[in-house]
């Protein structure tokens, strides 16, 4: 007698097919999960962050801090000691204030 591929005789070469379970029965997916990219619910007020100023002060006093701004408009100033991340953070401060990105051309300076 001879045995085929498909025969139940011969488990291990026999024609694995896929169950129904396993292409996506609604019991497989998870509830709550969202399974494509839509728009984000949580929309904003429309602000985006624009100006960064990140400080790095360790609480050990022997540690000199630094600190660096940066902005989308492409100012970019880093700084180390404690003297010059002051000087930095009053930098940061006015380029806030100065920056076309971060606040209308009426009224105010153009950097």
């Amino acid at each position: 007698m001879t045995v085929t591929a498909n025969s139940p005789k011969d488990p291990e070469n026999a024609i694995q097919r896929p169950s129904r379970a396993a292409v996506g029965d609604r019991k497989d997916v998870a509830e709550g999960v969202r399974t494509a990219l839509g728009s984000d619910p949580q929309q904003g007020d429309g602000r985006r962050p624009v100006a960064w100023l990140r400080i790095t002060a360790p609480p050990d006093w022997t540690v000199t801090p630094s600190g660096r701004s940066w902005c989308a408009c492409g100012h970019d100033q880093s700084a180390t000691g404690r003297a010059a991340v002051t000087v930095l953070v009053k930098i940061h401060e006015q380029h806030r204030t100065l920056c076309t990105l971060l606040s209308p051309l009426e009224g105010r300076a153009v950097s």
